[in-house]
């Protein structure tokens, strides 16, 4: 059996079976609650948070106590913190993984999107893939949304080595990046290692 808690943070709409899934999205927040009628248009990913049991939470505030998890694993949230926020989330994730035991960091691949964008030369197309792009919201409608459901573009991106560099520089120790479909960590299960493997990497680091 094994002995700690697995936590997939900012899970969206892709949970992992048998995990601890959180993630801080309003539909999620208000999936449980009487107001759960005003999301008419996300009733799938309602039904989802509801059937799964996805939970509110925030990635800078893990519900666990010290050293009780035993895997924290993220796919494609970090790029939406800032570096600042970033840091306090692996910070944290830090303090709930028990010694020796693993977080696997999702993230898209800064060095595909930069290769791409050289093979094409077409600028417009790497700032779409980046998602650095923020239109501004137009109109009361937008403007109430985007005050509700935040920013939710990309606020920093990573090749491997960057990411690397950062877990280290905060205590993580045999940091390694690894191909779609492998991993450190023992037993894996349900969770998905190839996730989104056309523009991602993924890295891994032991508290």
């Amino acid at each position: 059996m094994r002995a700690g808690i697995r936590v997939n943070v900012g899970c969206g709409q892709s949970p992992t079976p048998g995990w601890s899934n959180i993630d801080n999205s309003l539909t999620v927040r208000l999936a449980r609650s009487p107001l759960a009628f005003l999301l008419r248009s996300k009733r799938d990913y309602v039904e989802r948070a509801r059937r799964d049991n996805i939970a509110y939470g925030t990635a800078r505030k893990l519900p666990f106590a010290d050293g009780a998890v035993e895997v924290v694993y993220s796919s494609h949230m970090l790029e939406h913190l800032d570096r600042r926020e970033a840091r306090e989330f692996l910070l944290e994730a830090k303090r709930v993984l028990a010694p020796g035991r693993r977080i696997r960091i999702v993230v898209p691949d800064l060095a595909k999107a930069v290769e791409n964008y050289t093979d094409s030369g077409d600028g417009d197309a790497f700032m779409l893939a980046i998602h650095m792009h923020n239109d501004r919201p137009v109109g009361t409608r937008q403007t109430l949304g985007h005050a509700i459901a935040g920013f939710r573009e990309h606020r920093w991106m990573y090749d491997a080595r960057s990411l690397s560099a950062l877990l280290t520089e905060l205590g993580y120790r045999e940091v390694a990046s690894f191909p779609a479909g492998e991993t450190g960590i023992a037993d894996p299960g349900a969770l998905d290692l190839r996730e989104r493997a056309d523009e991602s990497l993924y890295v891994e680091g032991v508290a």
